[in-house]
């Protein structure tokens, strides 16, 4: 049975007994990367919980590379940067048993001084999203199937090479190959436990059609739980792959010889009255 999240209490006594002295306040940016702070324990507690923790606004107007660019009307070097309030929503606490001791709870966005939402972050925007389908007497729900590579390189061995001639974990096809996919189970296996007991439920990993390609599959639920399990997932399967050492990449196209990596994202309408689907037949 997988994990789940904890309620506020539950990470207080955690923190209080020593069993978590970490948490990671964090928030998707606009490349869908978790961005934020680590907390040390005491002062999340004592601090953090009620009042949140300030970020500057750039984090929300930046390129891939984390550069602040211009063009943006929320933030930019021509007003000058501020700072925005990341507020724990205690729906999304999770520890995370990949990293000792911390635990994670997402934020939503504020203005400092209006306490106002941003309506330009991606969980506001997603939020807002929702909130419409609801007036119409919907729920959305979505699953998503999202590819990678796993290689032999580490990050700082991909970064030495220029990201070029990097070794993929397999050196053919494994698409649905069980004894490939278990020479490459220290890695996915330790993702697919791991996210599980983050209370992240999976369904399954498979081999996929490239060389070193996977796919692990997220159990459906709705439509901003699903965007949270997945900024968590693309981050937590980069953190478990470095720790043994290797890297993974969730780049649609790395290298035009080798298969794509897909996102499926299925999407689903149900009725809020009776709890049924939408259009089934």
């Amino acid at each position: 049975m997988a994990g789940r999240t904890l309620t506020r209490q539950e990470l207080t006594s955690l923190i209080e007994t020593g069993e978590i002295d970490t948490v990671i306040v964090g928030f998707p940016d606009l490349q869908g990367r978790l961005v934020g702070k680590r907390i040390t324990g005491w002062f999340f507690l004592e601090d953090v919980a009620d009042h949140g923790t300030e970020n500057c606004n750039y984090l929300i107007a930046t390129d891939m590379d984390d550069n602040p660019v211009p063009g943006y009307r929320f933030a930019s070097y021509d007003q000058g940067y501020g700072d925005m309030v990341a507020m724990p929503d205690w729906n999304t606490v999770r520890v995370l048993p990949w990293i000792p001791k911390t635990a994670l709870v997402l934020c939503d966005l504020s203005e400092p001084g209006t306490k106002e939402s941003i309506s330009v972050s991606p969980r506001q925007v997603l939020r807002d999203q929702v909130d419409a389908a609801h007036a119409l007497g919907f729920e959305p729900r979505l699953g998503s199937e999202i590819e990678f590579y796993l290689f032999h390189d580490s990050y700082r061995e991909a970064h030495a090479k220029n990201y070029l001639g990097l070794s993929p974990h397999s050196p053919w096809m494994e698409d649905y190959q069980i004894v490939q996919t278990t020479m490459d189970e220290y890695v996915i296996g330790d993702i697919r436990r791991n996210l599980d007991a983050a209370g992240i439920p999976i369904e399954c990993s498979k081999g996929e059609a490239g060389r070193g390609q996977h796919e692990v599959n997220l159990r459906y639920t709705e439509a901003v739980e699903m965007a949270d399990r997945n900024l968590i997932y693309k981050s937590a399967a980069k953190e478990i792959a470095a720790s043994h050492g290797r890297s993974v990449s969730f780049m649609a196209k790395y290298n035009m010889n080798e298969t794509g990596s897909s996102c499926h994202v299925h999407s689903s309408l149900w009725n809020l009255t009776d709890n049924s689907a939408a259009f089934a037949p």
